[in-house]
């Protein structure tokens, strides 16, 4: 008979108790596809400043374990973290997240693909959807970034994302509203005829 899978509690608990790294090791293998995931959406696609901002929330994490009061899932304080780390990068960078790398990413990508017939223009469509996806996310606010990243990239109720941006949950629902009018009107052009 197969014993039931440790859980995310039990895993804390162990790490918490027997000073158990395995333990958190376990709950960083876990979760780090989706926190870097979630990273990646809020960098609007810039790999390498997400992973170190993944790696930064988990050391975060690990530092401050004892703080999780287990109100909310697990993962739901993992994405505060990592909403947080990159928060603090945006401010002290200051600098706009997504600059000229996309262009060069197109080009790549459309020099990569023979130029074939449906299944080109396919692929084309796709990737400038792509494209002009992370760029429309790049130009919102990294608050309606935020929000739209916690609803609807890591499915959220509007109450748990606000829990991780540390705001009420009007303000998640402005910033959701506020960010889908303009990622529709930016997308227009995609719209089906």
């Amino acid at each position: 008979m197969a014993e039931p899978p440790v859980t995310d509690a039990q895993l804390i608990a162990r790490a918490l108790v027997g000073n158990d790294r395995h333990a958190f090791a376990e709950l960083v293998k876990r979760h780090q596809s989706s926190v870097r995931a979630t990273l990646r959406k809020l960098c609007a696609g810039n790999h390498a400043l997400a992973d170190d901002l993944a790696q930064e929330a988990f050391v975060l994490a690990w530092r401050n374990l004892r703080s999780f009061r287990q109100e909310a899932r697990f993962s739901t304080w993992l994405y505060r973290i990592a909403t947080n780390c990159w928060l603090a990068d945006a401010r002290k960078r200051k600098e706009e997240l997504l600059g000229d790398r996309q262009d060069a990413v197109a080009d790549e990508d459309e020099d990569a693909m023979p130029h074939v017939g449906e299944m080109h223009a396919d692929h084309a469509r796709g990737t400038s959807l792509k494209v002009d996806l992370e760029r429309a996310m790049a130009a919102l606010s990294d608050a309606e970034r935020a929000a739209i990243v916690q609803c609807y990239h890591n499915d959220l109720t509007h109450e748990e994302a606000a829990y991780v941006l540390g705001c009420p949950v009007g303000t998640v629902k402005t910033h959701v509203l506020r960010g889908k009018q303009k990622l529709k009107a930016a997308l227009a052009s995609y719209q089906p005829t």
